[in-house]
């Protein structure tokens, strides 16, 4: 004979259940709730190609190393977003909540941090970038001396700028011995090309520019004082690190191992095709680095120079008039993220660092 379960019996049972239903689930993992973490590039491509050229963040984005480090986890996914306003552009994008990590240079993130943006500074890349001078093929503008009451083009705001104000003072100029003109790479290359500026200040546009015979470098910082180059890092802003230490430490890892790749002479002429992506001719590129090691351009190393650097980019830039009050850089650099990286790729000691008179340390 069949034994039925009484009804009394399966109401009062139904409560148990959902009771132990409920601290089953308790003691399960909880499921990881999806990120997308957003990364941000002070400049953008050719055509507003979505790469960049000529730093290991560069790298990062062409070689998709972010990507690839959370390729087993489909909850995290990255984007990129590249910015034709440069600096200043990434600064709003920061304030308003737009983005995780950044590519920027030194200047317009000294900006944000005294207009109170909450960042840590997680390794160099483009450290030891240089700044090209360009002028028209007819100019007879020869060298830094004499863009004096020239009109001369240059990005307000970014590191260029900055760069540009400490070559001036190393010649004896100021700014106010110049007609500036704040203009975007683009927009200076067409005055440029026509005539209609004396001078521009930037990098490899200038040297497209020289190629295709539309205008002549006069300066470059490259095989200068080491000092008067450009600096730039990867930044991470306060409130990812704290929510996600985690996934800071990943996506640092993964710009290191872009920064030691591209550090490999072994991979000069794959990372100049690799930088390629972003429309800048691969003889451009070629010239850019000439005469220059790889370990020396894509350094990670946040070190006596670059720390140096950055306190005497905060005076400067208030004492040029880029900034109308002090900034406080104390403990904006957070290298822990970057030592454990180096310690997990084994690359304790691979990098040259340098001291703040710009020489090699031990040399």
């Amino acid at each position: 004979m069949r034994t039925l379960f009484p009804a009394f019996a399966r109401r009062a049972a139904a409560p148990l259940a959902a009771a132990a239903l409920l601290l089953a689930a308790a003691l399960l993992p909880a499921a990881a709730a999806p990120v997308t973490i957003r990364i941000g590039y002070a400049a953008i491509g050719v055509d507003n190609r979505p790469f960049a050229e000529g730093t290991s963040a560069a790298t990062a984005r062409a070689g998709r190393y972010v990507e690839d480090a959370f390729a087993g986890n489909p909850d995290i996914k990255v984007e990129w977003y590249f910015f034709k306003g440069a600096g200043p552009a990434v600064n709003e994008a920061i304030a308003n909540g737009q983005l995780d990590f950044a590519y920027q240079g030194d200047l317009p993130s000294i900006i944000g941090r005294a207009n109170g943006l909450k960042t840590r500074l997680l390794l160099a890349s483009g450290a030891h970038k240089p700044s090209y001078i360009a002028a028209p093929l007819n100019s007879t503008i020869t060298g830094v001396k004499d863009l004096k009451g020239r009109k001369v083009a240059v990005q307000l705001g970014t590191n260029n700028h900055l760069a540009f104000a400490k070559i001036l003072k190393a010649y004896g100029l100021t700014e106010r011995d110049l007609q500036i003109i704040n203009m975007d790479s683009a927009s200076a290359n067409a005055a440029l090309a026509s005539g209609d500026i004396d001078a521009a200040v930037g990098d490899t546009t200038l040297i497209t520019l020289a190629e295709k015979g539309l205008a002549k470098v006069v300066y470059t910082t490259k095989g200068d004082d080491p000092r008067l180059g450009r600096y730039a890092h990867v930044l991470v802003t306060e409130a990812f690190a704290t929510a996600h230490p985690d996934l800071t430490q990943s996506v640092t890892t993964a710009f290191v191992r872009a920064a030691h790749w591209s550090s490999e002479e072994a991979n000069r002429a794959a990372l100049i095709e690799l930088w390629g992506k972003s429309g800048t001719a691969t003889s451009v590129l070629a010239e850019f680095f000439s005469g220059e090691t790889l370990k020396y351009r894509n350094t990670p190393l946040i070190d006596a120079l670059f720390l140096d650097q950055y306190r005497q980019a905060a005076a400067q830039s208030k004492a040029f008039g880029l900034l109308r009050r002090d900034v406080d850089l104390t403990g904006w650099a957070d290298t822990r993220y970057l030592d454990a990286a180096l310690k997990e790729l084994k690359l304790e000691g691979y990098w040259t660092p340098y001291g703040a008179d710009g020489k090699p340390l031990g040399s």
